[in-house]
């Protein structure tokens, strides 16, 4: 079959009703998460040639604002509750089964990749990959799958979610920028060291659940574009206000040696930036749509949202099966280097179509861990069984990083 016939036949295939402009919107968000951390993320080799992580934006502060295009977590979160609160409301069972059917198909592929690399630590290491090379390695497979959890937490949130748009439309969303501002106001503010440190957690959910719930009100019909057009100038003036005259953290990702970042815990400022976000994404919405009815357009689009947690999942591995040989090699620039020049910078820049390249080659065979399950069969019981264990394994190891 030839590669036009495949695009037609996936045009052809779409239901008349599915919203194209949120598929492509879910899959902008899905491709900038492995460009921001392909971008903003590095090693060093030390002498024994073992990989340490590092990243540009400790020698180019000026690179900051690339993180801002390339953070898209917010339009992540604003698809899902829109797509998810359809969902809900259309599901032929229980809400219980329809949540645990969800909670089986996010959990899937994380029980693949995690199992994967439990048997894979021994086997490089007997091949003489360096301990700190594979605590690296770990560090990166696990340093995505946190979203997954926070992303399983907001879902399960959806009946709430949706009970509030039916009765407060988009300003549901509102209490939770207030609650993030609270905790920003402890841990940054004038008696910032009297506040203990564990406090920051307390914007985890608030702080993702925001988008989560406008993309609950949008689905539901619920934010109206005289809303979007608030969201949008109101978090660029709010993104301003924090950047230019509180001082946030131009990053939008930790960055190493910084004593404040953005992202973990969310700050008041990744919520300006998500309700930028949003509000462009309803506005941009009707145009989105249009230019996605081009067959040629929107069969990527659809290839990339069926793969969505193979992504996720294995594109820190697509980098890592690059940079491991690479560090056997000695420096190699923009993959073993350090990212502190700008010979670095046009060096990963080439290096992007070889991870993207791995990663579709990955994706062939770990796509299997997205598929459903079969029930009934002893054999695969136990095949999950031995997956769970191995992924407890990797997880000991990984959480054993701290």
């Amino acid at each position: 079959m030839s590669v036009r016939q495949l695009v037609s036949r996936i045009d052809a295939a779409t239901p008349a009703h599915r919203d194209r402009a949120v598929d492509g919107l879910r899959a902008l968000a899905l491709l900038a998460v492995p460009a921001g951390h392909w971008l903003l993320g590095g090693f060093t080799r030390d002498g024994d040639g073992a990989l340490h992580n590092a990243s540009p934006l400790s020698a180019f502060g000026g690179f900051a604002p690339v993180s801002w295009v390339l953070q898209m977590l917010g339009v992540f979160f604003l698809v899902g509750g829109y797509a998810s609160v359809l969902s809900y409301h259309r599901r032929p069972s229980t809400g219980g089964a329809w949540l645990r059917a969800r909670m089986v198909r996010l959990g899937r592929p994380v029980l693949g990749v995690t199992a994967v690399w439990a048997l894979m630590i021994p086997v490089l290491y007997a091949a003489g990959v360096p301990e700190d090379t594979l605590r690296t390695g770990a560090k990166l497979v696990i340093q995505p799958l946190w979203f997954v959890g926070v992303y399983t937490l907001v879902t399960a949130l959806t009946p709430c979610c949706a009970r509030l748009a039916r009765r407060f439309g988009g300003w549901a969303a509102a209490p939770l920028i207030g609650s993030v501002a609270a905790v920003d106001f402890l841990r940054y503010g004038p008696y910032a060291d009297a506040v203990p440190s564990w406090v920051g957690v307390l914007n985890i959910l608030p702080g993702w659940l925001f988008a989560y719930q406008l993309g609950v009100c949008w689905g539901q019909g619920r934010l109206s574009r005289h809303c979007a057009r608030l969201l949008l100038v109101g978090g660029t003036a709010l993104f301003a206000l924090l950047l230019l005259g509180l001082h946030y953290p131009a990053s939008m990702v930790g960055v190493p040696g910084e004593a404040r970042t953005n992202s973990h815990p969310p700050s008041l400022l990744v919520l300006a930036l998500a309700s930028a976000q949003s509000g462009a994404a309803v506005l941009l919405h009707g145009r989105i749509g249009r230019a996605l009815r081009r067959p040629a357009l929107w069969a990527p689009v659809v290839v990339i949202n069926l793969s969505a947690m193979t992504i996720l999942c294995w594109h820190q591995t697509a980098m890592l099966a690059a940079a491991v040989p690479a560090s056997f090699a000695g420096l190699v620039p923009g993959l073993t280097t350090s990212p502190d020049s700008l010979g670095w910078i046009v060096a990963r820049t080439a290096w992007l179509p070889v991870f993207a390249a791995l990663l579709v080659l990955i994706s062939r065979y770990a796509r299997r861990f997205e598929e459903p399950w079969e029930t009934g069969d002893r054999a695969g019981n136990v095949r999950r069984a031995a997956a769970g264990l191995l992924a407890a394994g990797f997880a000991v190891f990984a959480l054993r990083l701290a």
